[in-house]
């Protein structure tokens, strides 16, 4: 395998789930939404990285408040 499929293989796996996420909401693909993310990286030297983490920052939050309960007395 080559470093770049390595690469790209680690970040799916291990990654946040920010892309797939995002693409479902907005109805795109999500190879898309990671070259989207490559791209802003490079053109903004690193802020698209940034804004990747602050998003599986703020998704990861989320999820802890809004757990989905099955009952009242879940609480």
């Amino acid at each position: 395998m080559t470093l770049v499929k390595q690469l790209r293989f680690f970040f799916e796996r291990h990654g946040f789930y920010v892309s797939t996420r995002l693409a479902d909401r907005l109805g795109m693909k999500v190879k898309s939404v990671r070259l989207f993310f490559i791209y802003a990286s490079f053109a903004t030297f690193g802020a698209g990285f940034v804004m990747y983490l602050t998003l599986a920052f703020w998704l990861k939050l989320k999820d802890l408040v809004y757990t989905k309960r099955t009952s009242v007395f879940d609480l």
